[in-house]
């Protein structure tokens, strides 16, 4: 542990009540939607829209971090806009409203997140990245699996009372909030840009980036474009058969999976290589998609996502990891923004076609599709992406 600072313990403590906060709603969030009137096919255009405003907001954000050379107040308001923006959703079943406040809650992240994951990186060197954004992601995850022991504890005790946990839910934010203000910016010059950071500005990066840094983020992109919202997943469990208090439970044991092995794979990355490690949770998310394609008992189903904790460990830090090693320091943000961007614009895709998928030709569908595809980028990446990424700095 010697290598985690003062500034990686906080970051990681902040989203780990954020995470409590946000999952405590998660698990339930598509059961309270489907209550208010909301079809398979509006929740995956709300969740695409609501992850497309994450990456646009990220891009801007991080572009504006890094020219500004400031991190912390983005930090602080990103907190503070989601803790506002999910306990508002409630006040108005309506789903122009839900849209607005949903919209609201993706925005805090999308502005806190690349200026958080560039101080990660600042704290870092090369051959310690796997475990710093390791041992963060474990730390958030840890409170991905607290929030709904909690929601599940309640939901015992209120059955489908869902309005009064959104609000109790506010609590573990503002906690997460209040930590921010412990982090301190360090003394960075601000950088001179010509016209400043316009909304796309952000976009210009691609032609000034490595181009090691393209081909990694077309194959991240490439997978982004079918891996749709986790939603679906529990979506999943529901319709087969599992009562409310099974799928929260299950989405439990996924985070806690996901919490488990995210610093050990982390620091495994550093040893065998980012790309190795994120190739194997490509693998390990096929499996799972194809899995989810079959027709099973509902335990398979339950096993088969706790076993998504693992692709989860093996790439959402990883990636970050690995795009930080390759941009230059002073474009850290920016470079995170920008493939957060593309992403979110995938992603906006992705669920927005998955709920079309599972509604005209059923779920099995729509899991087998994704699944093919995921093998497909492991082809690209074994194929068009052959630099070591250690070598990169």
């Amino acid at each position: 542990m010697k290598h985690i600072t003062r500034t990686v313990w906080i970051l990681s403590v902040v989203s780990l009540f954020q995470d409590v906060s946000s999952e405590m709603l998660y698990p339930v969030l598509p059961l309270y939607l489907s209550s208010i009137g909301f079809s398979i096919a509006l929740i995956g255009v709300l969740e695409g829209f609501a992850e497309a405003t994450i990456g646009l907001s990220k891009g801007y954000f991080g572009k504006l971090s890094d020219i500004t050379g400031k991190r912390v107040p983005f930090v602080q308001w990103g907190y503070a806009l989601s803790t506002v923006g999910k306990t508002l959703m409630v006040l108005i079943a309506h789903p122009v409203w839900v849209f607005i406040t949903r919209t609201m809650d993706r925005l805090g992240k999308g502005v806190r997140t690349s200026a958080r994951d560039a101080m990660l990186s600042d704290e870092t060197s090369k051959e310690t990245k796997g475990r710093v954004f390791g041992f963060h992601r474990a730390m958030d995850t840890l409170g991905a699996a607290l929030g709904p022991i909690i929601a599940l504890i309640y939901l015992y005790y209120y059955p489908e009372n869902y309005k009064t946990l959104f609000f109790l839910a506010f609590i573990p934010g503002v906690i997460a909030v209040l930590f921010t203000f412990f982090i301190k910016d360090k003394p960075r010059e601000p950088k001179l840009v010509k016209g400043g950071a316009t909304f796309f500005s952000f976009l210009g990066y691609w032609k000034e980036s490595p181009a090691l840094y393209r081909k990694v983020i077309i194959g991240f992109l490439a997978f982004a474009l079918f891996n749709s919202s986790d939603l679906f997943l529990i979506l999943k469990l529901k319709e087969s058969g599992l009562n409310d208090t099974w799928v929260i439970g299950t989405y439990i044991l996924y985070n806690l999976v996901y919490a488990l092995f995210a610093l050990p794979l982390g620091v495994l990355a550093d040893r065998i290589g980012l790309k190795t490690m994120y190739i194997i949770g490509l693998v390990m998310f096929a499996l799972v998609y194809f899995g989810m394609s079959m027709q099973a008992e509902s335990w398979v189903y339950i096993v088969l996502f706790a076993s998504y904790g693992i692709y989860a460990a093996a790439t959402e830090g990883i990636a970050k990891a690995w795009i930080s090693n390759i941009a230059e320091k002073k474009d850290t943000a920016t470079a995170i923004g920008l493939y957060s961007g593309f992403q979110s614009i995938c992603a906006l895709l992705a669920s927005s076609l998955t709920g079309l998928m599972w509604y005209a030709f059923g779920s099995g569908v729509a899991f087998m599709v994704t699944a093919i595809m995921a093998i497909g980028v492991v082809g690209y990446f074994l194929a068009f992406v052959t630099r070591p990424v250690q070598a990169v700095r």
